[in-house]
């Protein structure tokens, strides 16, 4: 009997272990046909909310948040770039590799849930960031993005220039807060359990086997006999 889970995925497309918990989340669900399957909604986050639209040095900023000189930043990068391919994504990012403001972003993935392409878009998104390097504060960049994640572009260009979802996303943004989500990625399953990180698919793949068990328990009544 196959076990059928929402799953909340709260995270941002600027967050490098949000696509690696993302990749190996959906390994998992690979690893287990026939046991559980999955609705993912993915809910946005924002690490740099007051990101100027222009960007930032990504190693500037991150030592101005996280401390640290040039080599140690380097060898962030390359941690992240190998646990990223452990899961077949291929990370580019460098010293000269920009951060951007990602709410517009946001306001994609929420259009595009509408129609089954929120995955998808999703995955385009993270391609474009840590792969090609590109601006994910440029609407162009993030309409080829829906392109590619088979939505129409002319509708993710009117999208993006309406501002079109921009309350409902900061609805969504507050909500997730209040519920405690002050780090991504944060997976919520059927609003129960939560797995924190960018964990491999072999620790989803547990803890998903682990949940349908638990769903799949039938606890007897009252012996009235």
């Amino acid at each position: 009997m196959t076990t059928v889970l929402a799953i909340d995925f709260v995270s941002d497309v600027a967050c490098p272990w949000c696509a690696i918990g993302l990749a190996g989340l959906e390994e998992a669900l690979r690893r287990t046909p026939g046991e559980v399957t999955a609705d993912i909604r993915f809910q946005p986050f924002e690490l740099n909310p007051a990101m100027a639209p222009e960007g930032a040095n990504i190693e500037e900023h991150l030592g101005r948040h996280y401390g640290g000189g040039a080599a140690q930043m380097a060898a962030m990068r390359e941690q992240v770039r190998a646990r990223a391919a452990g899961v077949g994504l291929a990370f580019n990012q460098h010293s000269a590799s920009r951060i951007y403001n990602t709410f517009d972003a946001h306001r994609l993935l929420h259009w595009a849930r509408e129609s089954g392409h929120q995955a998808a878009l999703k995955r385009a998104l993270f391609q474009a960031n840590f792969t090609d390097n590109a601006n994910l504060a440029d609407h162009e960049v993030l309409a080829a993005a829906a392109a590619r994640a088979g939505l129409d572009i002319g509708e993710a260009r009117e999208v993006l220039a309406t501002g079109r979802y921009a309350d409902a996303v900061r609805e969504a943004e507050q909500l997730w807060q209040s519920r405690g989500i002050h780090s991504v990625p944060a997976i919520i399953i059927n609003g129960k359990w939560l797995i924190s990180g960018g964990q491999p698919p072999e620790a989803f793949e547990q803890a998903l086997r682990q949940i349908a068990a638990d769903n799949a328990t039938v606890r007897p009544g009252p012996d009235v006999s």
